[in-house]
């Protein structure tokens, strides 16, 4: 296995939206404190990806010594983190490198690992898991991010399902998905609603004026953006038809588009046309997300699927109201007609109208934006998310130790 990544590499990345913590992790480390290795493929700019980061700084602070594993390179946000934590990365060969889980297994074991907690579906949740059970590991849980495609459980995955702890679901609605559709037992569900710093993403009234000065725009230029990496999943075609048809009721309305990925060639080509370059902006991933999130006047996600998406609660933290598809758990932020509204997913003509009616309705959307404020503030913070996953480890490891052979319900 490769030995730990201590620097970054040279690329300039300006792709961290989280500023980094103070950490000075010694070599010599305090046998008290639990070890959790963390397994995911990558860590790209992304909402799953971001949690993850946030997470590990917060355990960082209290008494676990988290570790990173990525599968296959590290990511930007990996390279962050490789200051600050243990990490490792390219231990995934190929697709079929069944080897992988020798190396697995040994490093669990070399570093007296307490909990493995691998982060999204296919082969880190299962060679993760099945190695951990292999190395002996007290606690296995698999933290899922989505509903379906493209993130699927799928059949070898289902069957570890004995030897894992826990699935971790991000919201009510999503622990409920995990039981009834992926057959998960209810007993070993645990919701841990996903959490974001709502000290940094907070209502900003300078930010529109200065980011609508960035742009060229007047200062009462309308302001609709999307944060989503650019994959099919996030569905950036009905994005840009909402755009359109925004645009042929309000000309001078203006679309943003923050984020990075595979899809942005053909984002741009139907950009142009729609004849859209002129409302439409790609910003690319930016380190300054919570300051353009202030100054949009709706945030609008179109996604195929998601599960409790990390931008929704950034946005509302802003103060900002959303249109969403009302897919995954979505509707248990995005209120209809009191955070927001939800729409048909794939319904352009209901999504732009309720953009329009946003737009055209300063004062509704003030109050929107307030209460989605104050929804974040009580249900999806930081804290709160970093809490329940130490309770959460700390609960299992402490039963398992008391009782080895049993079955943890």
């Amino acid at each position: 296995m490769n030995s730990p990544v201590t620097e970054k590499s040279s690329e300039n990345l300006s792709t961290a939206s989280i500023p980094s913590i103070a950490t000075n992790i010694s070599s010599n480390r305090d046998e008290r404190r639990l070890r959790v290795a963390f397994v995911i493929t990558s860590m790209p700019v992304g909402g799953a990806e971001t949690l993850l980061l946030n997470l590990i700084r917060g355990l960082v602070q209290s008494r676990f010594l988290p570790e990173l594993i990525c599968l296959k390179e590290l990511g930007p946000l990996g390279e962050i983190l490789a200051d600050e934590i243990p990490t490792k990365h390219s231990v995934l060969r190929s697709k079929y490198d069944v080897t992988i889980l020798y190396r697995l297994v040994q490093y669990f074991r070399r570093n007296k690992i307490d909990a493995v907690i691998t982060v999204g579906a296919g082969d880190k949740m299962f060679w993760g898991r099945l190695a951990a059970k292999l190395a002996r590991v007290p606690v296995i849980c698999s933290a899922l991010h989505s509903t379906g495609w493209p993130d699927g459980v799928g059949r070898l995955n289902r069957l570890l399902t004995r030897i894992t702890d826990r699935f971790i679901a991000v919201a009510d609605s999503h622990g409920k998905f995990l039981v009834e559709f992926e057959r998960f037992p209810e007993s070993k569900v645990a919701i841990i609603r996903n959490g974001i710093d709502a000290d940094r993403f907070v209502p900003n009234p300078s930010a529109r004026a200065t980011v609508r000065t960035t742009l060229g725009l007047t200062p009462d230029a309308p302001l609709v953006g999307i944060v989503a990496a650019l994959r099919p999943e996030k569905n950036h075609e009905l994005f840009l038809e909402v755009a359109s048809r925004t645009c042929q009721v309000v000309p001078d309305a203006q679309f943003i588009i923050v984020g990075e990925g595979p899809e942005r060639a053909k984002i741009e080509s139907i950009i142009a046309d729609l004849g859209l370059k002129s409302n439409v902006r790609m910003l690319g991933n930016r380190s300054d997300t919570p300051q353009w999130l202030a100054a949009l006047d709706v945030f609008l996600l179109t996604s195929h699927n998601e599960a409790n998406p990390v931008s929704i609660l950034e946005a509302l933290a802003c103060g900002v109201p959303v249109v969403s598809t009302n897919v995954g758990s979505i509707a248990e932020t995005v209120q209809d007609g009191q955070t927001g509204y939800t729409v048909e997913a794939g319904n352009a003509e209901q999504a732009s109208r309720c953009v329009l009616q946003l737009l055209l309705d300063s004062k509704k959307a003030k109050e929107l934006g307030v209460r989605g404020r104050e929804l974040v503030l009580r249900t999806g913070s930081l804290k709160a998310m970093v809490q329940g996953y130490e309770k959460l480890i700390e609960k299992v490891y402490t039963t398992k130790r008391r009782c080895p052979r049993s079955s943890i319900g």
